[in-house]
């Protein structure tokens, strides 16, 4: 705003001061019809057809070209159409050629190139605005039909990628599926074959976890539909228990959780679970479970009593905590005092981003996280 205002002084100030310092003063109206017009240049932001107007009177008294350059300028670069442009230029052209044609007489071939010269001094500056106006635009449809090309490009990317996880998930889902459907399938004849109770629970107890693995193996490539159902946390311990790991679970507040951020609830646990059973084997687990606003999970183990049986390789908590981070929260891992480990979440209300959903808390009843 203050640019245009010292645009707006400068311009008036110039213009203003070069009518001042003409000497030749055709009429006595001249000085007063071209400074007038002077003044009056910035009308031609709002109505540039008002400023060329105003400046035939003066250009007829013969001082009034410089406020018209800068009139014609603005009107060629905000006048669309062409045959205006010519009409303002050919006013002009007349304004200046009549006032010699009543007051002199001058041979032909003088008038036409009074009037060439005229009809261009009014015409260049008209021409040159409708050239940088043309020139912005064709620029800013450059920049569209870049932008328009860049998003497409990226679109086809997109689904190129798509595509190729879709047929990478499919593989890996016919390459383990088939062997976790194997699994089952011989767990359930071990089962029906067995004399002995605990083979037989074992047995069966494969089968099952076989079967939910190749049910969460499904949905995380995408091959089930959204509302498939997953084990409840207290199922998921109750299972870390038949494996033999003491674990305690603790749970508060009563809010829904979205299934993005269910799922991510849910992974946490498990993965700190498996920690436990590889790493720390024969230690005391807590797992407390805060489903107020924001939402809180803890797992902590003590000290294990058992020989180690990871290599400590693993990449799990690295995923953990990128699954955690799409859900809107934060993972915290750290060694306790005691040589035992924690892994703690939070996870905040608001929209998720995991598995391509957007979704929010809502407000209710305590859930079967999904995973």
């Amino acid at each position: 705003m203050v640019k245009a205002v010292y645009r707006e002084v400068l311009t008036v100030g110039i213009t203003t001061g070069v009518v001042l310092l003409t000497q030749d003063r055709p009429f006595p109206w001249s000085l007063w019809a071209a400074v007038g017009a002077s003044l009056l240049l910035p009308v031609r932001l709002r109505w540039p057809w008002l400023a060329s107007l105003l400046c035939i009177p003066a250009v007829a008294g013969g001082l009034g070209w410089a406020p018209a350059l800068v009139a014609q300028f603005r009107l060629g670069r905000k006048e669309k159409s062409i045959p205006v442009q010519f009409f303002w230029v050919g006013s002009l052209t007349v304004a200046a050629i009549a006032p010699v044609l009543l007051t002199e007489t001058i041979p032909l071939g003088s008038l036409l190139l009074a009037t060439a010269f005229a009809f261009g001094l009014a015409g260049a500056p008209t021409a040159l605005g409708a050239l940088v106006t043309t020139r912005k635009e064709l620029t800013q449809s450059l920049y569209e039909t870049r932008r328009a090309r860049a998003a497409e490009l990226e679109a086809q990317e997109t689904s190129a990628r798509a595509a190729e996880r879709a047929r990478i998930a499919r593989e890996i889902h016919d390459a383990v599926g088939h062997h976790a459907t194997l699994i089952a399938v011989e767990s359930a004849a071990l089962a029906a074959t067995a004399s002995d109770p605990a083979v037989r629970e074992t047995a069966l107890r494969l089968r099952s976890l076989a079967k939910e693995s190749l049910s969460e193996m499904r949905a995380a490539l995408g091959l089930l539909n959204s509302d498939t159902s997953y084990a409840s946390l207290q199922e998921l311990v109750d299972r870390a228990r038949v494996a033999g790991v003491s674990v305690t679970l603790s749970e508060t507040g009563d809010s829904v959780l979205s299934p993005a951020v269910s799922r991510a609830l849910f992974r946490v646990v498990q993965e700190a679970l498996t920690n436990v059973t590889k790493h720390a084997p024969g230690a005391a687990v807590a797992v407390t479970v805060d489903r107020s606003s924001p939402v809180r999970v803890s797992v902590v183990n003590g000290p294990g009593d058992l020989p180690s049986l990871g290599d400590g390789g693993g990449a799990g908590l690295h995923g953990l905590s990128e699954r955690v981070r799409l859900a809107g929260g934060t993972l915290t891992t750290s060694y306790r005092a005691d040589g035992g480990f924690a892994v703690s979440a939070v996870l905040p209300p608001g929209k998720s981003k995991v598995d391509g959903q957007d979704s929010t808390f809502g407000g209710g009843a305590r859930s079967s996280a999904n995973a």
